[in-house]
Parts: structure tokens; sequence; C-alpha cells
């Protein structure tokens, strides 16, 4: 099995910045893609930003200059900066990773338990 841990949500003023983290772990053979999703209330899951293991980057046009997403791929982490923080950045925000577990042949998306970040004076 492989589990997904998130950290660093929490409260912040507008114009505030925030580092997300998301370590992977368990039976692990390699993983593809990683990426952020967040979901504000009422609202559909939609994608944050994306990461391949070579390094190759996409982002959401609501965070682009804004957010930075990153990853240490001898730690099987994932990290998103989020910089110049807004009210409409608050979500519930969510690690995705593109996983080949041991003996498997193909891979399987898991997800975090997510995480909270709410932008307010």
């Amino acid at each position: 099995q492989v589990q997904l841990v998130e950290s660093g949500g929490g409260l912040v003023q507008p114009g505030g910045l925030l580092r997300l983290s998301c370590a992977a772990s368990g039976s692990i053979s390699r993983i593809f893609g990683m990426a952020w999703y967040r979901q504000a209330p009422g609202k559909q899951r939609e994608l944050v930003a994306g990461i391949t293991s070579g390094g190759s980057t996409n982002y959401a046009d609501s965070v682009k200059g804004r957010f930075t997403i990153s990853r240490d791929n001898a730690k099987n982490t994932v990290y998103l900066q989020m910089n110049s923080l807004k009210a409409e950045d608050t979500a519930v925000y969510y690690c995705n990773a593109d996983v080949v577990t041991m003996g498997a042949s193909w891979s399987y998306a898991y997800w975090g338990q997510g995480t909270q970040v709410t932008v307010s004076s």
C-alpha cells in the first residue's frame, strides 16, 4: 500500500505565503506524475499544479506566477509554494501521485487526506 501525507496548511492573511508538502511512503517502485488539487466549498475539485518525474510543470491559470510546484524524487515528496495568497485560494488542498507499487506492472493514482488552506484577514 501507499500513503500520501500532506502538511503545511493553515490560516494566512491575504498576500501571505504558505508551503505545502506531501510525502509518499509504502511499497513504492516508481512515482510518475505528482500534483496538487484543491476543492473549495460547493465547487468541484480542480487541478492546481502538476509535475512530471522529469520536472516538467503545469499550472492552473489562476495560480500562474504565484504558486510553484517542485519535487524531491529521493524523498518521494512534492511541494507547493504558494505566494501572494488570495481569499479565493481558500480550499482543501489534496496531493495526488501516480505510483507503481512493488511487483506491479501499471500505475495507480493515490490521494492524500487533504489539508485546509484558509486565506482571510
